[in-house]
């Protein structure tokens, strides 16, 4: 495999082959593009603009969705909020979150999953964010089967694990670069704290991944495709078989630093009470087990929330 460039793999193709496909990128880079994968283009041009509308609002009414004591699991996050794991300087951007809505009572309910919030504008922003949000499930779902079957697990494994689970669609905003004092840039080099990733292009560049060899390179999708990374969960789970990749998002050149960029990931989560237990099958005389002690998926969650500054 060409260690420069990434692979753009088609969801259409037969179970099998994807599966192969998909665990050699990820064995590789951490990292695949993914095509055909079911999303409505016509939903997703709708969510763009959406997307552009609610950050135009002004600064009073986007804070005014703000919700202290919940470490931005719903609702708007300020710029210059969220920090990477180990940096010293706060990432370039706001966003907004969308989670998993549950029924009164439901036994997942908790600080970690608490009821959605929703601006009361730009019209259709609850409408068509909750169809994006069921259409990243189910091809995050897709997905993890092919995983599970490069794994040797049945392709239904995962299903019970994801079920209910605390998946987060995050709608984000790099302003304009004016300033970037101390060294920050839009998203600072780290690892994504979920199972996987998927992630709607950026018409700004920018998004670049971290090789085995340490040079960085673009993980920009063409139109229509996904990126799809490896999050800390499943590396955990696969005893770093699959490994979580380091990436970042670079401040822009100097002829594009006068624009915004927006791009759309899906963090695909566990259960919150998913309990991790390394699987069997990558744990070998040479890679033994390194988390002989369980812990559940919320654990590990609050864990690197705080590392990341949204929780105190």
């Amino acid at each position: 495999m060409d260690l420069a460039t990434l692979p753009v793999l088609s969801l259409a193709d037969d179970a099998t082959s994807f599966s192969a496909a998909i665990g050699d990128s990820f064995r590789s880079f951490g990292f695949a593009m993914v095509r055909d994968h079911g999303i409505d283009a016509d939903l997703i041009a709708r969510a763009w603009d959406l997307t552009e509308a609610f950050f135009a609002l002004p600064e009073d009414e986007k804070r005014s969705y703000y919700v202290q004591g919940i470490s931005g699991a719903r609702g708007y996050t300020p710029f210059k909020t969220e920090i990477a794991k180990g940096a010293t300087a706060h990432d370039l951007k706001e966003f907004w979150h969308v989670g998993r809505d549950l029924p009164a009572g439901h036994l997942l309910l908790s600080p970690s999953m608490p009821p959605n919030i929703w601006p009361t504008r730009p019209a259709e922003f609850q409408e068509v964010f909750t169809r994006l949000y069921a259409a990243f499930d189910d091809a995050g779902a897709t997905i993890l089967s092919r995983i599970a079957t490069y794994l040797g697990l049945p392709d239904d494994w995962f299903a019970p694990a994801i079920a209910d689970g605390n998946s987060v669609m995050r709608l984000l905003h790099y302003p304009p670069v004016e300033n970037a004092e101390g060294g920050a840039i839009r998203a600072g080099a780290h690892e994504d704290i979920n199972l996987i990733t998927l992630l709607l292009g950026a018409e700004e560049a920018g998004l670049e991944l971290l090789t085995k060899d340490g040079r960085w390179i673009s993980a920009s999708p063409p139109t229509g495709a996904l990126v799809i990374n490896i999050g800390d969960m499943l590396q955990r789970l696969t005893n770093h078989y699959l490994p979580s990749t380091t990436h970042r998002v670079r401040n822009p050149d100097v002829e594009r630093a006068a624009h915004s960029r927006y791009s759309m990931p899906f963090f695909l989560h566990l259960r919150s009470d998913f309990a991790f237990h390394t699987l069997p099958q990558c744990i070998t005389p040479e890679n033994p087990d390194r988390y002989p002690v369980s812990i559940t998926a919320d654990d590990y969650l609050q864990e690197r929330l705080r590392e990341i500054g949204l929780k105190g």
